[in-house]
């Protein structure tokens, strides 16, 4: 079943921010979450990875509420990538990935060959294998997201969030790292901004408008030029070649 949100709202500062949001994430797929700036989001990637609690409504994983789930058990099922990720340590892109295997070792497990694989293989699926040895501060924007996405692959989440994870990264970067999550064998639910890129990775859309979830369904259903002028204030010519298509979508001036 995956991860489930029931009615779920959450405020911040005395602002709501969701508002009765329900969605199901299916699961082996790819779920895009789509909105503007403050429509909820990151918020909502944060509540599913049971980083914060609704203040209504229910998180739940393989139907159990995810008050329920012991933190380490959540953490051996759930990695989420945050947008603006980082440490004040001075730890090498490595050490970073090493973090990921904290969830399936114990206090005083000695570090084995199998953690040093799936640390070694998370690197060579984002491309940084070359730059083990290199400190997190050196690192550009782009490097230190995709060595974000390695800690969470070090993981082996069966379920994974990802807030804006093109974000930094050059065009050839943002179709790596989105084919990957697309092939991997895992339930991936990621935030994104870019349409077209959403339209051509993501197995089903949720868009969400001011807290609200306003659509949801496959990138050929969701992604009209009505809901596109709705949610986003913007005019568009979306062509759709046959009703199992990815649309692609082009903005109009004027």
């Amino acid at each position: 079943m995956s991860l489930a949100a029931q009615d779920v709202a959450w405020s911040a500062g005395g602002q709501p921010i969701l508002r009765g949001v329900t969605l199901q994430v299916p699961p082996g797929g790819v779920l895009g979450l789509l909105g503007p700036n403050g429509s909820g989001k990151s918020s909502l990637l944060r509540l599913l990875a049971g980083l914060r609690r609704p203040e209504e409504g229910a998180v739940s994983l393989d139907k159990t509420p995810l008050s329920e789930v012991r933190r380490r058990d959540l953490a051996r099922r759930v990695a989420l990538v945050e947008q603006q990720a980082g440490t004040e340590a001075d730890l090498s892109v490595a050490e970073v990935v090493r973090l990921g295997r904290t969830p399936h070792r114990g206090l005083l497990d000695a570090w084995s060959a199998r953690d040093a694989e799936v640390c070694q293989r998370a690197l060579a699926q984002v491309g940084l294998v070359d730059k083990a040895g290199r400190r997190w501060h050196s690192l550009s924007g782009g490097e230190r997201q995709r060595a974000q996405i390695a800690r969470a692959l070090a993981q082996e989440p069966s379920e994974l969030l990802l807030d804006e994870p093109t974000n930094h990264l050059d065009i050839q970067h943002q179709l790596e790292i989105l084919d990957l999550v697309r092939r991997l064998p895992a339930t991936c639910v990621l935030a994104i901004h870019d349409l077209n890129l959403a339209a051509l990775f993501c197995d089903r859309l949720a868009v969400l408008q001011d807290g609200r979830l306003v659509a949801e369904g496959a990138p050929g259903t969701v992604l009209t030029a009505e809901l596109i002028q709705q949610v986003w204030g913007v005019r568009a010519q979306v062509a759709l070649d046959g009703p199992d298509a990815r649309p692609t979508i082009r903005y109009r001036l004027g």
